[in-house]
């Protein structure tokens, strides 16, 4: 949830219509700051066991092929 900003009369700086005029910046609105825990670092194991699941599908194919192509010659 954040902060509303002042209310727009009450702003130095604005033009009739709420635009900011040349060279100024608009007012700082509300800010959270900060994490309210440290995030947990998420595991790698899923990505290395589908990088082996990969490979040995990749050993598997291959192994199919040259098993063909020797039973060929």
């Amino acid at each position: 949830m954040t902060t509303p900003g002042p209310e727009p009369q009450d702003v130095p700086g604005l033009e009739p219509g709420g635009s900011v005029q040349p060279g100024d910046t608009p007012p700082d609105a509300g800010q959270t700051s900060g994490l309210s825990h440290p995030q947990p670092i998420p595991s790698r194991l899923p990505a290395i066991i589908t990088i082996v699941v990969i490979g040995v599908v990749v050993l598997g194919v291959a192994g199919f092929f040259l098993v063909r192509a020797l039973d060929l010659l």
